[in-house]
Order: C-alpha cells, then structure tokens, then sequence
C-alpha cells in the first residue's frame, strides 16, 4: 500500500567494508538523533527485481505484502543483528552491548504505532524503528532526539524509494578506495570472489550516482577517506544537509554514547578507523591484485578521487 510518514528519518547506505558502521557509530550519541544498534536490516523475502540478484534481501528496502497482522509484519523484518541479541544473547557477537529491551514490548510498542494507520509501508518501516527506541530502557536520550537513524549495506541502490516513503528523509552513501575495502573483504570466513567483489564494487556506486542526481538535496555521497581523515569537516557536512546541528560527539565512535574508539568490532570489520588503517589494508594486497581491481575499476576511481591514494600504494611497493 503506497503513503507518505513524515518521521525525520536517516539511512545511512554503504558498499561492504566501507565503513559504513564507523559513520553509524559517529552518529551515535548525537543530541538530535535516534541511532539504531547495529545494522538495521529491513529486508525480507518480497522484495523482488531486477537488482535481486545482485545482493541479499535482507540488505534491501522492504516489500510487505497486504492483510498481514501487526505480529506478522514485525516479523517480516530481517533485522538479524538485534533480534539474535534479543532471542539468543550468548549466540549474538554483540552478548556484552549493554541492550536492555524486551522483544515483548517492542513488539507491543510496534502494534501500538501502526494503531487506526494504514499499513503502508513507509507505516511500517516508521514503527519498526521508533517501536526499537520504546523499547529500549537505558538508551540514552537528551529530551532533543527527533530524527532516526538507520544503516543498511548498500540500502542506497532503494534511495528513491526510501525518499519517496519519508518526505523528511535523506540518505547518506559512503564510498572507500577498492584496494582497501578489498582487501578486509578478504578477512572474512568467507569472502567474495575477485570478480563478484569489483564488479559490484562498481555497480553499487554507480547506482548510488544515479540516485543522488535523481536526488541531489536529500542524498549525499562521502568517502570513507574524508570521514577518517578530516572527521569535524566531513561530519559537520552531514550535519548541513539532514538540517541537524554539529556536536563533538561526531569526532569519535560510540555506542549508546560510550566511546568505542579503541575497540570498534564487532561493529563493523573496521577494526581501527584511521587514515593509517586504512592505507595498511590497501597494502595488504599484491601488485596483481592492485592491477585487476584498477582495470576493472578506472573511471570509478577517477570519478571518486582516488587515483593518487592507488599510485601512492603503487609507488610504496615498487620501492619495498
């Protein structure tokens, strides 16, 4: 069912190992803001285009179908990272987070806001996310939060649908250099393959291109790059565009405002989140590596600045 919400709402969209958690993470804390825990995966199983192939569902905006109940719905959400904490905590690799939140009540809470509205989705994706802050006991709140934040991979390719859903939404995309975001893809049990990696590497920005022209006062693209190496400038830039003030709780990774800068897993496989870092993992990789992902990759790379970052890492290992 089509409708309009008119909740402040943020998405905050990113390719895989590109710091879109640290942008979540910097978010968190703020005044204004409602930062979800983890990644708030708001897919399920019926959304279904010609983008389905090209990445899971659970990473998508949603589809609902019609005459589900309130239970029903709620369940339609993916949301695998809160719902394992709160079902199984000591299976959930965030068991020490410090949630105190009963799924009960946040299922009561999710009820209550679709009350008497229709179940459109932009309805639903509203009370899945201020059903979770209902429910959430010791979130830590400055009586001034009004707008919610949430973090899907790659969600960026769906901005216009988010956009058209929430009047009063805007989604940020973050982009990082393919040899470093490449090469902490590979750290994972089981990591894309070269081809599958750079490829979507590729199409995920371009889309994100498309969508920010189609969009260009409510989506901005930032380059993990910038966010890392001048936090205050890069921050204060969001802040500009969502229409929200800066605030020094911006310079530094939290969660539930306590400072996580010295231990960002599992919040993300970013492990330290620095220029430094970040130019250590593009090193990580061999000279072939570096030369496919550039051949694959070329006019992405020049569209997005990186050219002297990858002949800087070039140049670095010709001279070891």
């Amino acid at each position: 069912m089509s409708g309009t919400n008119s909740m402040n709402f943020l998405m905050i969209s990113a390719g895989f190992e590109h710091g879109g958690n640290v942008t979540l993470r910097l978010l968190d804390g703020h005044p204004q803001l409602y930062v979800y825990p983890f990644e708030s995966q708001l897919g399920n199983r019926n959304t279904f285009d010609f983008l389905t192939s090209l990445e899971r569902f659970q990473y998508r905006y949603p589809e609902f179908p019609s005459n589900l109940s309130s239970e029903e719905l709620y369940e339609l959400f993916f949301d695998e990272e809160l719902k394992t904490l709160l079902r199984k905590p000591n299976g959930s690799k965030f068991k020490t987070a410090d949630i105190e939140m009963h799924e009960a009540e946040r299922i009561q809470f999710f009820k209550g806001e679709l009350e008497g509205l229709s179940a459109s989705r932009a309805n639903i994706v509203a009370a899945f996310f201020k059903s979770t802050f209902a429910a959430w006991k010791n979130y830590k709140t400055s009586g001034k939060n009004s707008v919610y934040v949430g973090y899907s991979p790659i969600i960026g390719i769906d901005a216009h649908k988010i956009l058209s859903d929430f009047p009063n939404g805007f989604v940020v995309h973050v982009v990082r250099n393919p040899l470093s975001a490449y090469a902490d893809t590979k750290k994972r049990p089981f990591p894309l393959s070269f081809h599958q990696y750079v490829t979507s590497w590729n199409l995920y920005h371009h889309i994100a291109i498309m969508q920010q022209k189609i969009n260009p006062t409510r989506m901005m693209i930032v380059r993990y790059e910038d966010i890392v190496g001048n936090t205050a400038k890069t921050m204060q830039s969001i802040c500009d565009k969502v229409g929200i003030e800066f605030s020094n709780t911006l310079l530094s990774p939290s969660f539930n405002s306590r400072d996580i800068t010295d231990n960002i897993y599992p919040w993300g496989t970013i492990n330290e989140a620095t220029p430094a870092a970040n130019k250590a993992a593009a090193n990580r990789l061999t000279s072939e590596e570096i030369k496919n992902i550039v051949k694959y990759s070329e006019e992405m790379i020049n569209h997005f600045g990186y050219k002297d970052f990858i002949n800087d890492i070039i140049l670095e290992k010709e001279m070891a």
